[in-house]
Order: structure tokens, then sequence, then C-alpha cells
């Protein structure tokens, strides 16, 4: 057993020789796998410090345990009891955001996963269900797979959650979101998503922890928050890869 665990031990330092990590985003060689090179970590824009309690973005403040929301949290009320996000929707974070969605890049799920994880310890429940937002059969036939899904997969591994990929479907093509204002995305997705009745037993009473991509006015959050409340979920909070900031 020791001189297997060995003999793979110095396969694999031969493999990293010959096969060095490379960086997530610029394929510079870096020193472990999934990591960023100095020069991409950066322009990556990480969310810390006094961030909203409902969805991530980040404020003024020297206190980071505070309890506190942003504008556009008390304008728009949120049907989720908390949120978090790891990275502002800019720079390098953009990049790795559309190279998950469009460019093909799944193994940008594990790490960028393991991150949203991380910053998701303080919002866990147990018993906690983790689903993904759902996209349409159209958009996905065109895709071959949700990121929202792969995420959510490695998210539900790393906190030791049960993950339920289908548990939202999205019943109604909503088409892109990109160039609505507000309004017009709430009205977009409104009733577009539910829970089939197979899993609302599954879910009676029990927390919700949703995972997307991007947060941006979180309309499609509120439509899937409003759907596992609707099927009997007892609590639901939402993680997003990235959340759309504004300038300060």
């Amino acid at each position: 057993m020791m001189r297997s665990a060995v003999l793979q031990s110095g396969v694999q330092a031969v493999m990293r020789l010959v096969y060095p990590p490379h960086c997530l985003t610029c394929n510079a060689i870096v020193g472990t796998d999934h990591g960023l090179c100095p020069d991409c970590w950066s322009r990556t824009p990480f969310l810390a410090g006094l961030r909203c309690d409902l969805c991530g973005a980040p404020l003024l403040g020297d206190d980071p345990t505070e309890i506190v929301h942003c504008d556009d949290c008390r304008v728009s009320a949120r049907l989720w009891t908390r949120g978090r996000a790891v990275l502002a929707y800019r720079d390098n974070a953009r990049t790795l955001v559309l190279a998950l969605k469009h460019g093909d890049r799944t193994d940008l799920a594990e790490p960028a996963g393991r991150w949203m994880a991380r910053v998701a310890q303080d919002i866990r429940l147990p018993g906690q269900i983790v689903a993904p937002a759902p996209l349409h059969w159209r958009r996905l036939f065109r895709r071959r797979y949700n990121q929202a899904g792969l995420l959510g997969s490695v998210v539900a591994r790393e906190l030791g959650l049960e993950h339920c990929p289908d548990l939202l479907v999205r019943h109604r093509f909503t088409g892109t979101q990109e160039g609505k204002g507000v309004d017009a995305r709430f009205a977009n997705v409104a009733g577009a998503i539910r829970v089939p009745p197979r899993h609302h037993a599954r879910i009676a009473d029990r927390p919700v922890l949703l995972v997307d991509d991007v947060l941006t006015s979180g309309a499609t959050l509120a439509a899937c928050a409003e759907a596992c409340y609707s099927a009997g979920a007892g609590d639901v909070r939402v993680l997003a890869l990235a959340r759309v900031v504004k300038d300060r």
C-alpha cells in the first residue's frame, strides 16, 4: 500500500514537471493547480470587507461582520433572506465568468465553486439544499451545460450539502436579460420558473441555497426564490460567483 502511494506520488511529481499548472486566465505557469498568476490576481476583484448581507455588494465601513443592506436591496425588496458573492463583475472576473458561461471552460467551475463555498460558510444552514438557477431547455441545448449547475455541484460538495440540479425548471423561454432595465428584467422572468411537483415534498420546510453565476438586478434569483417558497421551502438564500456593482 505504501509502495503504491510512493509510486503514485512520484508519477504526479513527474507529471507536474512535464505539465506544470497554468494560470486560469492567461496560461502563465503558476505554483498550484487552479491558480491565478500575480498579474491576473491583481486584476481579479475579489469582494472583501463590509458587504451587503443580502447580495454581497461591497459597502463602505470598517466592520465586516456588521449586517447592513445596500441601496439596491433597500429599493428592491428581496425574497431571499441572505446572500453572498465572490467577485465584482468587471476586469478579470468578467473574463472568468464569460469563459465559463460561453467559452466551454467548464474546468473553471472547480476553483470558482470552491471560492463560492468559502464565502458561503456563514449562510450555510443544516439540511440546506443547493439548487442552481435553471436554463430553459432551448438555451441548455445550445450551451450543452448549465454553468450554475456546475458551480452548484462544487459548492454542495465543499459545504457537505445536498445538491439538486433539477429542483427548479424554467418552463418559459425568457430570452436574454441584457439591455433591459430593472423593471423589465423582473417582468421578463415573472412566473417563468417553478419547482416541479415531484420535488415539493423534498423541499417542504427545508432551506434552499440558490446558486448562479452573476447577480445583476436579482430578477432571476427572485423568481427562483418565489418558486421555492411557493413549493414550501422554509428559507431561501443566494450565492453568486459575481455581483454587478456600481462605481463608487
